[in-house]
């Protein structure tokens, strides 16, 4: 369904995403100028303990200037790296933990108004302690994290009640409160096909940058 892009800029280049200007042709054939950032797109890990618990970091965003209560979650940055050992890498790494049952709750743009960021969020089950992997040294933000817990019921009021504000931990969190009562069974495999990041690639080879 894409439009077609008569032209494409590279405006500018940063650290983890890039802003990009398209010259756009609706389908009425008016030309409109649109920015947009190139992501490489994320997961996101809704890791549920045995005691009913979630499993959350608190990391400052600059842009928000704020610390927020987040799910584990990070890039997809490695070239070729499977989603789901994405995923498995960044609860590793940021709280320390593996899980052996695994599901896709939910595949979603987090603003398809003015970003390219896909973000898969996953369900993950039955924890256990998990070294860090091999090379792994926390910086920045990250190393400035805390790993919380909070039980998944509190969890859920607190986003209804507005003191819970990442993307991911709503999005998530709400998808696992609706998938429950009918059973985690119900929710897609971690091997599930994701056909929108597929398109990514075409809409980027449609309009090579000028």
């Amino acid at each position: 369904m894409a439009w077609p892009v008569s032209s494409r800029h590279l405006v500018g280049e940063g650290a983890v995403f890039d802003l990009v200007r398209d010259q756009v042709v609706d389908p009425t054939g008016a030309d409109l100028r649109r920015e947009w950032i190139r992501h490489p797109g994320a997961v996101g890990v809704i890791a549920l303990d045995d005691a009913d618990r979630v499993v959350l970091v608190r990391q400052y965003r600059h842009p928000a200037g704020l610390r927020l209560v987040e799910p584990p979650a990070g890039l997809l940055d490695v070239d070729g790296e499977d989603y789901l050992a994405a995923a498995q890498r960044e609860l590793a790494e940021e709280v320390g933990l593996r899980a052996d049952d695994w599901r896709v709750l939910v595949d979603m743009f987090t603003s398809p108004g003015a970003s390219q960021e896909s973000i898969r969020i996953y369900l993950a089950r039955d924890l256990h302690e998990e070294p860090l992997p091999d090379g792994f040294v926390a910086d920045g933000e990250e190393a400035q994290m805390d790993v919380v817990r909070a039980g998944f019921q509190d969890v859920i009021e607190a986003v209804l009640d507005g003191r819970l504000q990442n993307p991911v931990l709503i999005a998530g969190v709400m998808a696992a409160a609706a998938a429950r009562p009918g059973g985690w069974d119900r929710l897609r495999p971690a091997d599930a096909p994701w056909p929108a990041r597929g398109l990514r690639d075409e809409f980027l080879a449609r309009a090579p940058f000028a």
